[in-house]
């Protein structure tokens, strides 16, 4: 265990990190308090830890980049490996990715994953659906196939809604143009029924697509009705969206806000979403999760993101009615390398995955 207190170094990077916010939306951020935290680390000797779950058997299940699936005690550390997904090609940023729990585990058991294989048109992604007995995953179901996929820009953060949807992140597979092609499965999010057919409320008829002109999403969180995203720009402009169904996030044509005259014609033009917060330099946003526990009151009401580049654990602390950031604070600065999934238990504990490619850890971070 260690106690850590961030000083003069946490708000110096936090200021030069977050130098570009909406006006409009950021006028009364503030840099939020210190919060001592503890650290253990649960487990080590792991790969590109891509997803952290904490399930209803008060484990956590992850996803490795290469194709593992697994259960962590989180007590011991103690690794369970289920499933190697054969299928799996893990090249540079590609391999298996998001994974979720049906929330009504107890009724079905199924665990989702998104994941990259070569099929005969190339390189694409698909979503499965797995039941969990007897200690292993069977009867895969294919939910979704053939999504454009690169080895960079795959999004791939899945999410089970309130309403038993799933929601699927999609980059765009390093063809900008994919993104406001509404042919195309890439550069959106995208909303499916748990057995893989179409929701009839969806947005726009007969189409998987919930929202667009996404570049490279990879956080996704449900706060009440709200749902946010975070995402990756370019050189400039990461971001912190309020998803809004069937709405057109900008990319390629807007990075970041709309604060460039061509960008303001296009926005008005294509009712674009500008993000709640903007990053730039770039900083890799990656995983996101919701805070609300007493355990950390310092946290209640805020998101917690993760990200790569930077190597941080970022508060984002929301207003009353979840539509602004009104404050923010990093920690862990450069202290265990690339950061991209994050979970929380119920009692408050929050974890992490390490994402360095060698002797990767999961830390739980406590109060």
């Amino acid at each position: 265990m260690k106690t850590l207190a961030l000083g003069i170094l946490a708000f110096i990077f936090a200021a030069a990190s977050c130098s570009k916010s909406n006006p409009s939306a950021n006028d009364d951020q503030v840099l939020l308090p210190e919060v001592a935290l503890k650290t253990r680390v649960v487990s080590t000797g792991l790969s590109h830890v891509w997803e952290i779950v904490y399930g209803p058997d008060k484990q956590l299940w992850i996803t490795e980049r290469g194709g593992k699936i697994s259960r962590v005690n989180p007590e011991t550390g103690a690794v369970t490996l289920l499933l190697n997904v054969a299928e799996v090609v893990s090249q540079n940023e590609g391999g298996l990715l998001g994974m979720a729990l049906n929330p009504e585990f107890s009724t079905n058991p199924w665990v989702f994953i998104v994941y990259n294989y070569n099929s005969p048109s190339g390189y694409r992604e698909k979503v499965v659906r797995y039941n969990y007995s007897g200690g292993t995953l069977n009867t895969p179901l294919t939910l979704l196939e053939m999504i454009p996929a690169a080895f960079v820009h795959n999004g791939s953060r899945l999410m089970v809604t309130t309403d038993q949807k799933l929601l699927i992140t999609t980059g765009d597979a390093s063809v900008s143009g994919n993104a406001q092609d509404m042919s195309s499965l890439s550069g959106k999010i995208l909303r499916i029924n748990l057995d893989g057919t179409t929701p009839s409320d969806n947005p726009f008829p007969n189409s998987k697509v919930w929202t667009f002109g996404h570049r490279n999403p990879q956080g996704l969180v449900q706060v009440g009705n709200k749902i946010y995203s975070s995402e990756h720009g370019p050189n400039s402009d990461d971001e912190v969206n309020l998803i809004i169904k069937g709405r057109n996030y900008g990319w390629p044509n807007v990075e970041g806000f709309c604060d460039k005259s061509s960008e303001q014609t296009f926005c008005t033009a294509n009712n674009v979403v500008e993000p709640l917060m903007a990053w730039t330099p770039t900083i890799a946003t990656s995983g996101l999760t919701y805070y609300n526990s007493n355990l950390i009151p310092q946290f209640k009401n805020s998101l917690l993101l993760l990200s790569l580049k930077a190597s941080k654990f970022t508060q984002l602390r929301l207003n009353e009615a979840g539509d602004k950031i009104d404050g923010s604070r990093d920690f862990f600065v450069n202290e265990f390398g690339r950061l991209r999934a994050i979970c929380q238990s119920p009692d408050g504990k929050i974890y992490i995955g390490s994402s360095n490619g060698g002797n990767d850890k999961i830390i739980e971070i406590d109060k």
